[in-house]
């Protein structure tokens, strides 16, 4: 509920404190004294535009802040405090301010936090529903109907929800299938050519690096195989070392047995004989071990080869090809099957759309018996509000499939005719700016629905209409506002009402006065809130007019000890 409104220096307003309780509080004061600087305060803080023209005269700024709290935190408002990132504990009161500029420009705060404007704005439906002379919202919007006749009646619709998802996962798979199969076809004369090409190929997770390493270890082969050769002319052949070492070892063997000084020499000789054997033998075995096949190169260089240049054109890395090969052979199945596949699809899509038309259609019923409920409730509020003429009907229609949703295949509305024999239709349309307040008022009484605004604000729903009218007005009033005119403590919720009406002002749990006053050349708007006896002498005011008389007075008791 709203518990407080701080104003500054807003129009005629230069400092106000107000507190609000729980149940029906009403406004009243001469006309022209200000009630409308009051709602336009308000609206500052829920978002509306910060006109320049609404800071007092000579002021710097002006601002406003209004302070809500909360039993327990209504749904509705904690989804929109969700949606906008604004958190708050557990029982801690909600405080929006607004800040205006003489010069242009307006800040906005939420418990203390800078937000953006728009982020008010959010806020203001769980917070705020105003009804005035012309309201264009509300209850006068159609797209909100379905939802209220739906809290009216106490639906579940989650059944219908769920069908509606599983329908639409149904069809949306039906609809990939058919996608996926058509474009497969497009492609199926050069994804046949593609499968048999790499299933030639056949390549193996893997193979490149294995590959790669065979053909780079044969290729070292290569060029040491063509040094060891020049290496083993060196040793070979009657001109090589070990030939001519041979040789003069034989020469010196015959000399050394006439020169025994020799054999030192001789022994030396046959050493070095035995190490370039070594040495030879040595090149032979390392020119067997790096032997290989040219042809085993050529091999390996050409399936290297065609595996890369097969991946170029699949444009995927060589490892993928195997992956690519897969995929493809799958795309062939999906073409191959895809008429058996889809046709399942289409009975899954099928069985899935029926239960959601038979669910639907289940709901659409509960909703025409709540509509008759709820239109022969609103026909029992209209007369008592001058409006006995006047027919309700809600309308329950069944909307064109492109618009079927989680909400089922309905479309509601409530639609009015105001006079005998006159077409249906829309409230907005066909109401005057009074029969559209009562209208609303009467909607709002049969509906009583839960979870909506935290306050709710009725501006002059009573003008033009007085009496027994406004006598029926104010009962409703106070009905809607949780009680009767105690109102205040433990009241199951809050409205306030603008009014002129003494019927409906003596059905206030909280009265306060709007005046008006000038000092020299300053004029200030006031309010405060009214007891017991400044409730009688306010509402003698407002039944006898400038100078109230004892019958007044006499008259105000009497409507405020029949509350």
């Amino acid at each position: 509920m709203l518990t407080s409104l701080q104003i500054r220096n807003i129009v005629l307003i230069e400092a106000l404190d107000l507190d609000f309780r729980a149940g029906l509080g009403v406004l009243t004061g001469e006309t022209g004294a200000g009630k409308s600087i009051l709602l336009d305060a308000l609206g500052l803080v829920l978002g509306n535009r910060a006109e320049t023209s609404l800071v007092r005269a000579g002021e710097d700024k002006a601002s406003v802040t209004a302070t809500f709290e909360f039993a327990a935190m209504p749904p509705l408002l904690a989804d929109a405090l969700e949606d906008a990132g604004v958190e708050i504990e557990p029982g801690e009161p909600l405080l929006l301010r607004r800040q205006v500029k003489a010069d242009g420009g307006s800040k906005a705060f939420v418990n203390g936090q800078p937000v953006g404007v728009a982020v008010l704005r959010s806020l203001a439906p769980a917070l705020v529903e105003l009804h005035g002379q012309h309201d264009d919202r509300g209850l006068v919007n159609p797209r909100g109907h379905r939802e209220l006749l739906t809290r009216y009646a106490g639906m579940d619709e989650s059944r219908v929800a769920e069908a509606w998802a599983a329908w639409r996962k149904a069809e949306d798979a039906l609809a990939e299938a058919k996608r996926v199969a058509a474009d497969a076809q497009a492609e199926e004369e050069l994804l046949t050519a593609h499968v048999e090409e790499l299933e030639k190929l056949a390549p193996v997770p893997g193979e490149e690096e294995e590959l790669a390493l065979a053909r780079a270890d044969m290729q070292k082969g290569e060029r040491l195989a063509d040094d060891l050769s020049d290496l083993g002319h060196v040793f070979a052949g009657s001109d090589g070392p070990l030939a001519q070492l041979r040789s003069a070892a034989r020469k010196l063997d015959r000399i050394a047995e006439d020169h025994p000084a020799l054999g030192e020499a001789l022994a030396a000789l046959d050493r070095a004989l035995i190490e370039g054997g070594e040495a030879e033998e040595a090149l032979n075995r390392a020119n067997e071990a790096l032997a290989f096949d040219p042809q085993v190169l050529d091999e390996t260089e050409r399936r290297l080869f065609d595996l890369r240049a097969a991946a170029r054109k699949h444009d995927v890395e060589v490892d993928a090809l195997p992956a690519k090969l897969e995929a493809m052979r799958e795309a062939l199945d999906a073409i191959t099957h895809s008429g058996e596949r889809i046709a399942a699809l289409e009975r899954k899509a099928f069985d899935a759309g029926a239960h959601y038309h038979a669910e639907a259609e289940t709901l659409s019923a509960a909703r025409a018996e709540a509509a008759r409920r709820l239109d022969k409730a609103v026909a029992a509020e209209l007369a008592p509000l001058k409006l006995d003429a006047a027919k309700f009907r809600t309308a329950v229609q069944r909307l064109p499939e492109e618009r079927w949703g989680p909400h089922g295949m309905d479309g509601v509305e409530f639609l009015i005719a105001t006079n005998p024999g006159a077409p249906y239709a829309p409230l907005a349309k066909i109401a005057s700016g009074g029969e559209l307040s009562r209208f609303i008022l009467a909607l709002k009484v049969a509906l009583a629905e839960e979870g909506g605004a935290a306050v709710i604000i009725f501006d002059e729903i009573d003008r033009g209409v007085g009496g027994a009218v406004a006598s029926a007005i104010g009962d409703r009033l106070a009905r809607l506002a949780g009680g009767s005119s105690g109102g205040a403590e433990g009241a199951a919720g809050q409205l306030l009402a603008v009014t002129h009406s003494p019927q409906v002002a003596a059905r206030g749990g909280s009265h306060y006065m709007i005046a008006k006053s000038s000092e020299g050349t300053v004029t200030r708007t006031s309010v405060r809130m009214l007891d017991a006896g400044q409730r009688v002498e306010e509402i003698a005011r407002m039944l006898s007019g400038a100078e109230i008389t004892p019958e007044a007075r006499a008259q105000a008791e009497r409507l405020l000890e029949g509350v």
